[in-house]
């Protein structure tokens, strides 16, 4: 196998061209490389980023904490107000009552029951307070709601006049009670 002339000389160009840096090979003893300042800039920076990262992540963390507490509260308060509302003897209402909730809360309520200008129809002042361990001030809920009770009339002459009244207004309204000049 010969070599060629063409060849030879091709290869020391080349060679040539490597040593002085021309086809992409750097010269011996000069490396580029990154400076410790520009190092310790690229950590502060990244530093940055990671604790702003983990404040939002943080802050996320504690709104779920917050919703999920919400949620539990209303739950509890839910659940005082439906055994108000399915209670129907008037005299254990009135003593109010109290349960033990999930995650070690307390919840007391109590009521007050006003009658109105309606046969068997009565203002509730419903007021709930829900206490939990790790805080010092009890969650509270006033509510006030018109609920129908029949079972709750105490004065059956009360309620009696209630009717009436209800029924004369009723009259009126259509016209046919006679009304005295």
């Amino acid at each position: 196998m010969s070599i060629s002339m063409a060849h030879l000389v091709g290869h020391e160009i080349a060679r040539g061209s490597a040593a002085r840096g021309l086809i992409g090979v750097r010269p011996m003893g000069r490396c580029r490389a990154f400076t410790l300042i520009e190092v310790m800039v690229a950590l502060v920076i990244f530093a940055m980023v990671v604790v702003v990262l983990g404040s939002a992540y943080l802050n996320v963390l504690t709104g779920y904490e917050v919703v999920k507490r919400g949620t539990l509260v209303g739950e509890d308060f839910a659940f005082a107000r439906q055994q108000v509302l399915t209670e129907p003897d008037r005299k254990k209402l009135e003593e109010g009552g109290e349960f033990e909730a999930v995650g070690g809360r307390r919840a007391k309520w109590r009521v007050e029951i006003e009658s109105s200008v309606v046969a068997d129809v009565f203002k509730v002042i419903f007021t709930c307070e829900i206490t939990e361990p790790a805080k010092s001030e009890p969650d509270r809920q006033v509510e006030t709601f018109m609920v129908l009770r029949p079972t709750w009339v105490i004065d059956a002459a009360e309620r009696g006049k209630l009717k009436a009244d209800a029924k004369t207004r009723i009259l009126e309204l259509q016209g046919k009670l006679n009304k005295a000049p």
